[in-house]
């Protein structure tokens, strides 16, 4: 959204772009405690679990998280930005992620490689690195177990990495398989984001007009009546919110209100059926 759109309400931001500023998201008890958690956890390395229905909160709560770790001194955070790739891929993005020259074909010696980097830095620092993945279910079985063993030393009491994986329902059932049950069970700290009330929602809603610089963007009633249509989904929230602000500005609207919301989200009247060709004719 251009400036000239934002001065019309007096915005510093669009509240409800996916991209806000980190001070704009809204952080509840529930994600401060899983913040503070996995920040200990850096201390001694594991994996961390997100889990929640799409649209539900996850990125917010990572994002929060990337910005409370890399604050810290001597983390290195490390973002994969292909979960969805194979093992051959996935060593060369953790060579870049974390400044080592790795041969994929060679996997030894790329976990070898990797894991002295990560001792070095744990014996100079008092955090371990830590590696965060977005869409952790969409990587692979064999990926997944790689990274696994690829963490641990000494027999599995000592951990080189903090890993955090964050994934929708599909990534806890899979950690639930077989395959995969020897990472599930080694998740230390976890956070399952609900579906979201509207009470809940309308706090979300309000932090973001203030902090964007105008609590009074929208009429109290308009901003009850999209937190209690928005089904519990935080996006779905800011999906319609970025609606009825790109309407409301385009016409020049002083304040965004219920008015509005008919207008843009009416649901149209059925059509009345046809009637039949021949109905209409005498006979």
């Amino acid at each position: 959204m251009n400036k000239k759109l934002l001065s019309l309400y007096g915005l510093k931001w669009n509240p409800f772009s996916p991209d806000v500023p980190v001070e704009a998201l809204h952080q509840t008890p529930k994600v401060e405690s899983f913040c503070w958690r996995t920040e200990n956890l850096a201390r001694e390395g594991g994996f961390a679990l997100i889990t929640g229905e799409p649209g539900g909160g996850k990125t917010m709560a990572m994002r929060l998280l990337v910005e409370r770790l890399t604050a810290l001194r001597d983390v290195k955070v490390g973002i994969l930005s292909r979960p969805q790739a194979a093992l051959a891929d996935f060593y060369r993005e953790m060579g870049d992620l974390f400044g080592v020259q790795l041969q994929p074909h060679n996997r030894w010696g790329g976990s070898k490689v990797l894991r002295e980097k990560w001792q070095v830095h744990i014996d100079a620092a008092l955090f371990r690195p830590v590696l965060v993945v977005d869409e952790a279910q969409e990587m692979q079985t064999s990926v997944l177990n790689e990274l696994r063993l690829l963490c641990s030393a000494r027999l599995d009491s000592h951990w080189l990495l903090t890993a955090v994986l964050a994934g929708d329902g599909r990534l806890v059932e899979r950690l639930r398989s077989d395959e995969l049950l020897p990472l599930g069970s080694r998740m230390r700290v976890r956070l399952s984001i609900e579906r979201a009330t509207p009470d809940e929602l309308l706090e979300v809603l309000r932090h973001a007009l203030a902090k964007a610089g105008n609590a009074k963007l929208m009429t109290a009633e308009l901003m009850t009546t999209l937190c209690e249509h928005a089904t519990g989904n935080c996006r779905t929230l800011m999906t319609m919110g970025g609606e009825l602000l790109a309407v409301g500005a385009q016409r020049e609207a002083k304040q965004l209100d219920e008015k509005l919301y008919l207008e843009v989200f009416a649901v149209p009247p059925p059509a009345e059926p046809l009637k039949a060709a021949g109905s209409a004719r005498r006979r």
